[in-house]
């Protein structure tokens, strides 16, 4: 089959999971014909650069543009025929990728937070704030910013809603919370309360009562990361690479959309919720886990394509 064959079954399967393919079948269509006039039966690297080599001189943005649809159209045909090559990252002057994140399993989730519990302190209160920060974050997706930025009256106890008012480009929203994360909150303020002796405004407090800082979350993230193996220990207090903290963020979100896929949910209907829910300003961006994450981008495109063929029968 010639690559133009191939990629129209390609945009019907991503029409199918709700993509927006303006920008993306220009490209690709471009692709294709040169390298059907090449004739090209596979995608590689070679192919790639003699046909970005035709086009006229463009701006970074354009050339990630150019890259990244690619790329992600020879992930797509390779999962099918492993000749097809997947063009590197970086591979022209500018391009910039995002990180493709680390996606925790609940084992590590959960000894992250037990490790947390443990992190020293006069009254404790470090190891309690931090546990539940991370906890929360976990459960919600919320980006650290906003969680460190929650006061204790944005939790509305009788509802069962945490109150974001602080979001990015300063949006705010409601997040409906599962009872348990509920209880957990209720009992966290209590205790915290018993140990600074006061009501304090900020949620996530340190032992002097004050609001828990960018800096401190990630330092003792790390702490804790570097506990359980998933970090490397570093001398002077160093955090070290590894996992960040926004990959509770992420994983989040890949969790819940890989149970969309396995309990038979439609995608195109839940994601619009997810991108509320996460205060993404585009669905572009809740979509980006679709292509960061092996998994689900199969289980994404094996559930398109099973659609696709019962429509034609």
């Amino acid at each position: 089959m010639s690559l133009t064959s191939q990629l129209d079954r390609y945009l019907s399967v991503r029409r199918n999971l709700g993509y927006d393919l303006g920008t993306s079948e220009r490209i690709l269509r471009r692709f294709t014909r040169f390298a059907d006039r090449e004739g090209a039966a596979h995608i590689d690297t070679a192919l790639f650069l003699r046909w970005h080599a035709t086009l006229a001189e463009a701006r970074s943005s354009t050339r990630v543009a150019r890259l990244s649809v690619v790329r992600l159209f020879a992930q797509w045909l390779s999962s099918f025929d492993p000749a097809h090559e997947v063009p590197p990252r970086g591979l022209l002057p500018g391009s910039v990728q995002r990180s493709r994140p680390h996606i925790y399993s609940e084992a590590e989730i959960g000894s992250i937070i037990v490790a947390a519990k443990e992190l020293p302190s006069i009254y404790g209160l470090r190891g309690l704030t931090c546990s539940t920060l991370f906890g929360l974050i976990a459960v919600t997706g919320l980006r650290i910013s906003e969680a460190l930025a929650l006061d204790r009256d944005d939790l509305d106890a009788e509802h069962g809603v945490l109150r974001v008012r602080q979001g990015k480009l300063g949006k705010e929203r409601l997040l409906p919370l599962d009872p348990s994360v509920v209880t957990q909150l209720i009992d966290y303020l209590a205790e915290r309360d018993r140990l600074i002796g006061h009501p304090a405004k900020p949620l996530f407090v340190t032992d002097k009562a004050t609001r828990l800082t960018d800096c401190a979350a990630r330092y003792n993230f790390a702490r804790a990361c570097q506990e359980i193996g998933v970090r490397t220990h570093q001398p002077h207090c160093k955090h070290g690479r590894g996992p960040r903290i926004h990959d509770l963020r992420h994983s989040f979100a890949v969790k819940t959309m890989i149970d969309w896929y396995r309990t038979g949910k439609d995608p195109t209907r839940e994601m619009i919720r997810l991108t509320t829910y996460l205060g993404h300003s585009d669905p572009s961006n809740t979509y980006w886990y679709l292509e960061a994450v092996p998994e689900l981008l199969g289980l994404a495109m094996a559930r398109a394509t099973a659609d696709g063929q019962g429509a034609v029968q």
